[in-house]
């Protein structure tokens, strides 16, 4: 503990609230009043007062459960902020949840090719970066159209025991979200999903085709998307860790 009466590193604790474990950190400090906070990392904190009892710290992160859990589903609707991408030799990509570097060269056949670590850019005109970017986005679209649609029937095959109906699958660049559900029972794809690992593609596209049947985030939205993916908080944390890498 410093001169000042804090400590100098926060504890860590979990707690098991439903079937998702919570996990927390706590700094000791010298106030009246405890207070959790939820990061944009999706971090949980705790400040206590010095003399707090770890099970009356306990009790109320599990009381704050739903409001932890409602704090964590907004911050996933918002992007990560990435550098801007140059496209130039050397630059890292991430496809999949795996990074490749750009290599971009002039040779007979125009071609985008991902092997052995690197996206590999041929063109018959000069390798300008404007080039190896409308080359690179042209094969990562081609590419998100066969897998997004690939994991939907992976778990539609999951959903339809719920009677979850077939939706139609659009894909687009969006600024704020990773999914969408609209009313018509469309489901839309963030184009830059296809960074993230596959495990992560399925838990946005079951979290959007349990919309199809519970249109609020509320108990019954939950209970379903639990049902049908039980390990869907430990995909969604894995989804805004790497991405924001």
């Amino acid at each position: 503990m410093s001169a000042t009466g804090e400590t100098e590193s926060p504890a860590r604790d979990c707690v098991h609230w439903g079937r998702t474990t919570i996990h927390y950190e706590i700094s000791f400090r010298a106030r009246k009043t405890l207070a959790i906070s939820v990061h944009p990392d999706l971090r949980v904190s705790v400040t206590a007062p010095l003399d707090s009892d770890p099970e009356v710290i306990r009790a109320r992160v599990r009381k704050h459960g739903a409001w932890i859990r409602e704090q964590w589903r907004e911050l996933e609707l918002y992007l990560p902020k990435q550098p801007p991408r140059r496209f130039v030799n050397g630059e890292t990509h991430r496809y999949l949840g795996r990074q490749y570097r750009l290599r971009a060269i002039q040779g007979e056949v125009n071609s985008v090719k991902c092997l052995r670590g690197y996206f590999q850019i041929t063109s018959r005109e000069e390798p300008t970066p404007a080039l190896a970017r409308r080359r690179l986005e042209a094969w990562l679209r081609d590419r998100a159209e066969a897998v997004f649609h690939q994991r939907l029937e992976v778990c539609q095959t999951r959903a339809e025991r719920e009677g979850i109906p077939r939706p139609i699958l659009k894909i687009k660049r969006m600024r704020k979200r990773w999914g969408s559900c609209a009313a018509d029972g469309t489901i839309t794809l963030n184009l830059e999903l296809i960074q993230a690992p596959k495990e992560c593609i399925d838990y946005v596209i079951m979290h959007e085709l349990c919309h199809l049947e519970e249109a609020h985030h509320g108990p019954r939205f939950w209970a379903l998307l639990e049902k049908l993916m039980p390990d869907y908080d430990q995909r969604r944390a894995l989804l805004n860790r790497v991405i924001a890498q």
